[in-house]
């Protein structure tokens, strides 16, 4: 078994099951120190500005059920930074329309900058992004982007999923570091107020988001093993046995 998580190999190990940790490809992909400036210029987005990053997920469902509490919540913090930027990379054309949809009926006249994919563009760019859990929540540690972790589901899967999934967190930054370092706000606690205050101390880019980033630096290294080589380094060594 190959992992390309260290929580993977531990839980492998636990019952015995060969397991080699190799790293992510994701973040041998990915600089250590991403050119922030950069990626604004690529955005058209001013140096000189805050800029928050709304990522409501890939999957309609998840558009649906976070996308009006993700802009109420950008709508909150531009009464504290007026000059705030909102960025919000869509997956596709069908994802994009429906949260034109939904922005049109929750925040008609907020503006907001709305992108063709370009995630990891926008993550990089931003000073903190407000994001659905999963693997997008990996691609902003390594895009060392401050971020709260907002989600929501029907309320029998998420009862459904607290009896079957045992861990602590759900966000694969939290998994990795072994604690809360990243605010998960979930269900009834993902709502507009409790998510703006807990971006409010990551857009200061004070020391909170100054630690978050070092961490996530750190994080990027454990993972950054050159994954492709030491999968191929396992699969030969099989073959030798």
């Amino acid at each position: 078994m190959l992992a390309f998580l260290p929580f993977e190999k531990a839980f492998y190990d636990k019952f015995n099951v060969p397991c080699r940790f190799i790293g992510h490809t994701m973040a041998d992909a990915m600089p250590l120190d991403p050119d922030k400036g950069a990626a604004r210029d690529r955005l058209g987005i001013p140096h000189s500005v805050r800029c928050l990053a709304l990522l409501p997920g890939s999957r309609g469902a998840e558009v649906e059920m976070l996308s009006a509490d993700f802009l109420k919540t950008a709508q909150l913090l531009r009464a504290t930074y007026p000059d705030l930027q909102v960025v919000v990379p869509l997956v596709n054309a069908k994802r994009r329309e429906q949260f034109e949809r939904i922005k049109a009926e929750t925040a008609p006249d907020m503006i907001v900058h709305m992108l063709d994919g370009q995630a990891r563009d926008a993550m990089i760019a931003s000073d903190a992004a407000l994001l659905a859990s999963g693997t997008a929540a990996l691609e902003c540690m390594l895009a060392k982007c401050p971020m709260v972790v907002g989600y929501r589901m029907k309320p029998f899967t998420f009862w459904l999923a607290k009896r079957l999934v045992k861990t602590d967190y759900v966000s694969l930054p939290n998994l990795l570091a072994g604690r809360e370092l990243v605010k998960e706000l979930l269900q009834d606690e993902c709502e507009p107020q409790a998510l703006a205050a807990a971006l409010q101390p990551l857009l200061a880019d004070g020391k909170t988001s100054h630690e978050m980033h070092e961490t996530f630096r750190a994080l990027h290294q454990q993972i950054r093993c050159n994954a492709d080589e030491q999968a191929a380094d396992a699969v030969l060594e099989l073959a030798k046995q």
